[in-house]
């Protein structure tokens, strides 16, 4: 495999939806989020009110790549080799002595399944996107509450917070103004989503005007999809695709046969009865990536055309459109912006022209650097006072560099980039930090670069 990557050598280029080409206002959405689910539990399951009201700084909790051990109630960050490298019980982080005394120095014991096809079970649960972290402080707080009033200690709150994602992202709640997500986004589109840059508009364009054919996969549904495309990129979004599909449903998307998942066709938002193959471009719902990529040949007329996805969730996008189509995948990684809150002072006297897109700019609250779970790339593995420190990287690290191609911090950073640009690929024989573009984490720099770890 060579290794550089170009957007030129792409055939196609396909693009999530959903905190790739719509990106939100983080802080707002994250809120709206989390009062959603906690309203249902609430109102609908008897749950404490006192889950409704949220101290200021406490969506420093959520941070991408936790996992949630179910039936314990304990929250996980894991190192590249499934060992723990901190914990909470509920929002409570564990010490040092208590993560040792629960996990060892060893595989948490779902290590194999959630890293085999970076998945989620009936066990544990894997946060990774922006739309389900703000439920991991609900769920934490759950634990909490809990304990406080029946001191449990196994515990089966999740499927009322399953419920409570299904009552708010259903297919029928946006039209029927249901749950709390989609009545509020409607009414305050401003308030929730950022307008897709001028630079990123004219690079789609530019795209299509070099030949490539360019998709919009989302798992949402048709309706949520037009008020976001309106919005973000105006009423003539539809002329920037060749083929839009949503509610695809992924990881399946990628997964699955024909047979079990077709596409449909629709009309006013209403999915139509299942086609037996894709003829033509247009807007779909449901599918997969088989019969999608027999139409791609078609349109390209190649054999075996080239693609590229752009998307945001390790578990949706990136791992399956990677493993199961052998596509070529563009991680949207805002923690990127982030990791540059922790970049000392003195470096920033750089002159202008020489810093990357973003390092001007102050990231935005709240995810990039959670306080209690600290940097998303690598952590130290705890250990008794004294010893010597051990950076290791964590598993959602590891995952980047093995499923995506480049990971960078949003579409707004290539933008502007000459269409046949080469970018350093992500490859198991060149630098942990060969892939990330515009510049890599800090955290992943040789210490005397990057700041050191509390």
């Amino acid at each position: 495999m060579q290794p550089d990557f170009s957007l030129a050598d792409c055939d196609v280029m396909g693009f999530d939806l959903d905190h790739t080409l719509c990106r939100y206002q983080l802080p707002q959405s994250a809120r709206l989020i989390y009062d959603s689910f906690a309203q249902y539990l609430v109102t609908e399951k008897g749950y404490d009110e006192d889950l409704l009201t949220i101290a200021p700084d406490s969506l420093d909790f959520c941070c991408k790549g936790l996992v949630l051990d179910i039936e314990d109630g304990n929250f996980l960050k894991l190192g590249e080799d499934g060992t723990v490298l901190r914990a909470s019980h509920g929002t409570r982080s564990m010490t040092d002595e208590e993560v040792l005394e629960t996990y060892g120095r060893r595989e948490w014991k779902h290590f194999n399944t959630v890293s085999g096809m970076v998945s989620r079970s009936a066990k544990y649960y894997l946060y990774d996107n922006y739309f389900d972290l703000p439920g991991a402080l609900l769920c934490a707080r759950v634990v909490d509450s809990l304990d406080q009033h029946d001191g449990q200690k196994k515990y089966d709150f999740w499927k009322d917070m399953v419920a409570a994602i299904q009552h708010n992202y259903k297919i029928t709640a946006f039209k029927e103004d249901c749950g709390t997500y989609f009545p509020e986004v409607k009414k305050h589109p401003d308030k929730y989503l950022q307008r897709c840059p001028e630079s990123v508009k004219k690079w789609l364009k530019q795209l299509k005007s070099a030949g490539k054919i360019l998709l919009l996969i989302t798992s949402s549904h048709s309706d949520y999809c037009r008020l976001l495309c309106e919005y973000i990129i105006g009423n003539d979004f539809e002329e920037y695709f060749d083929v839009v599909i949503t509610n695809a449903l992924k990881p399946g998307f990628f997964s699955h046969t024909p047979n079990q998942r077709p596409f449909r066709t629709l009309e006013n938002d209403e999915e139509q009865e299942a086609l037996l193959s894709l003829d033509k471009p247009g807007w779909y719902s449901q599918g997969n990536a088989i019969q999608l990529y027999e139409l791609l040949k078609k349109m390209t007329g190649k054999l075996d055309p080239k693609v590229v996805y752009f998307g945001d969730s390790m578990h949706s996008d990136i791992f399956p459109a990677h493993h199961y189509s052998n596509w070529e995948t563009v991680f949207i990684l805002e923690e990127l912006l982030g990791d540059k809150v922790t970049v000392p002072a003195e470096t920033e006297s750089e002159p202008l022209e020489k810093k990357g897109k973003y390092e001007g700019d102050e990231p935005k609250p709240p995810y990039f650097v959670s306080k209690q779970w600290g940097s998303f790339f690598v952590d130290r593995l705890p250990g008794l006072e004294n010893a010597e420190e051990t950076l290791i990287r964590t598993w959602s690290c590891k995952c980047i560099s093995t499923y995506s191609t480049i990971a960078i911090p949003s579409l707004e950073a290539i933008a502007d980039l000459p269409l046949d640009y080469r970018f350093t690929r992500f490859s198991s024989n060149s630098s942990a930090t060969a892939g990330y573009y515009p510049s890599p984490p800090t955290a992943l720099l040789p210490n005397e670069e990057s700041v050191t770890m509390k």
